[in-house]
């Protein structure tokens, strides 16, 4: 990683200047040294650097001049004095206008390596930090995230710092929590992202077939392999793979993708000739791989493979505060696509949305508003309009906590709340009535008193199916 730094010293001594320059380059430090302040500020003009060191005390231009120079140039270039003992109260004075840190000569190897190397690591926090506030003072969120929620500014933080590494991230989070969306940006935000972004879901084709496409093979290897195909970890060359749902791998494919890993290469079905790859692997999972690995269903070594950075993405309910800007960025994106004038949600159906626990995260909310800009009527989105999903969630509606803030806001609340409730009952009576009859409705119908057709009528309203019931 630090062949990419370039550093630029300054120092009127050559044995120091040498010195210094060969301490870095011994950590593959890219390295140029400038014998005078006037010379370095030319080349800091011409070039881009990732850290000045200079002295203290030289003739002509003094490390002081050269701060103000590079500050003028370029503000956040960090810089690093070289001082004397006996200087030390003036490099801690001159670290007041800007300098990140001083050594005190002599030096060891060690301590101008551990220097360096901490000025460099708080330069990429102070950078990221610097790009978050601009992504999240600009817009909603960053890259392709809506949401300016602390954990999500977490997250965002986790991309920027693992981004620019070749390390295996496992990615893990329910469904709907923007999983793919993080392999983007961390291929984004990387070296490899004039690449190939590969994206393959593990869980959309059976066993032979996702590992033809993994890893590739021969003509004849196998019936219908009428023609060589290359996988696609060498589609990715040079990029980024995305394995999606990673944990319905079978054990066999689990061990290929271990070997892969290790050795860096891969043979393609009926291949005998490794080839070797080079891409950056993240994946992606709904399940714990660690109890996967505790229950024998996924290979502890490959988990330790996988595991390298591990990133957690937050359900919606852990991120309310996020639900407003989600709820305005999908409505604005939905009426455009559909060409119709919503200018947003009433205040008592997003009070709605943010009591309800949303099993399907992001995704299901999407979904809910595009339904709802469908059905919409007026401007302006309702109580009405959202129909949020029953099943684990069926008392959401009677758990209704929206305080309504008019008078028809209030009557619209009691009849939407007393719709729901009725709905409820109806369907606990329909139910009951068809389990203890397994299925039949002719019989269901008779014990309850009611006509069949009616008794079908009321199925067909509260979309219930009479198979359910009749093995139970």
């Amino acid at each position: 990683m630090n062949v990419e730094k370039k550093l630029l010293v300054i120092d009127d001594e050559p044995v120091i200047r040498e010195g210094v320059r060969r301490i870095l380059e011994s950590d593959s430090f890219q390295v140029e040294t400038f014998a005078s302040g006037y010379a370095a500020l030319e080349r800091i003009k011409q070039q881009t650097f990732d850290l000045v060191i200079t002295d203290l005390k030289m003739p002509g231009m003094s490390g002081m001049e050269v701060l103000k120079g590079i500050k003028d140039i370029q503000p956040d270039l960090p810089v690093i004095f070289i001082t004397g003992y006996s200087s030390v109260d003036s490099a801690v004075e001159v670290m007041k206008l800007g300098a990140v840190d001083y050594i005190a000569k002599p030096f060891t190897p060690e301590e101008m390596l551990s220097t360096v190397k901490l000025a460099l690591e708080q330069r990429v926090v102070a950078l990221e930090d610097l790009y978050l506030r601009k992504e999240l003072l600009d817009t909603e969120g960053f890259d392709q995230f809506v949401g300016k929620s602390q954990e999500m500014i977490k997250v965002y933080r986790r991309i920027m710092q693992v981004a620019p590494t070749d390390s295996t991230v496992l990615i893990t989070g329910e469904s709907g929590t923007g999983k793919e969306l993080v392999a983007r940006a961390l291929h984004k935000h990387s070296a490899r992202r004039d690449n190939s972004f590969v994206a393959v879901d593990c869980t959309s084709l059976a066993e032979s077939l996702l590992e033809s496409e993994l890893f590739g093979h021969v003509k004849g290897s196998f019936t219908g392999a009428i023609q060589t195909k290359t996988g696609l970890f060498k589609v990715a060359e040079g990029g980024t793979l995305f394995l999606d749902e990673v944990s319905n791998l079978s054990q066999t494919t689990q061990a290929k993708l271990l070997r892969v890993l290790q050795e860096r290469e891969v043979t393609p079905i009926g291949g005998t000739k490794p080839i070797p790859i080079n891409i950056r692997l993240v994946v992606a999972t709904n399940r714990s791989l660690r109890d996967m690995v505790d229950e024998g269903t996924f290979r502890e070594d490959l988990f330790f493979r996988l595991n390298i950075i591990p990133m957690e993405l937050p359900p919606l309910r852990e991120r309310i505060g996020d639900i407003p800007l989600l709820v305005g960025h999908a409505v604005r994106t939905v009426a455009e696509e559909l060409g119709k004038d919503i200018k947003g949600v009433t205040a008592g159906a997003m009070q709605l949305l943010q009591s309800y626990s949303f099993p399907g995260n992001v995704r299901e909310l999407e979904n809910i508003i595009e339904r709802a800009v469908v059905l919409a009527e007026d401007s302006m989105i309702t109580h009405e309009d959202l129909e949020l999903s029953h099943g684990s969630n069926e008392v959401v509606m009677l758990n209704y906590t929206a305080v309504p803030l008019s008078v028809e806001e209030l009557k619209e609340t009691k009849r939407h709340l007393r719709e729901h409730a009725v709905e409820d009952v109806e369907k606990a009576f329909v139910v009951n009535a068809l389990q203890r009859n397994r299925g039949n409705i002719t019989r269901a119908a008779e014990e309850t008193g009611m006509l069949r057709p009616n008794f079908q009528a009321m199925m067909k309203k509260l979309g219930i199916s009479a198979r359910e019931y009749v093995e139970s």
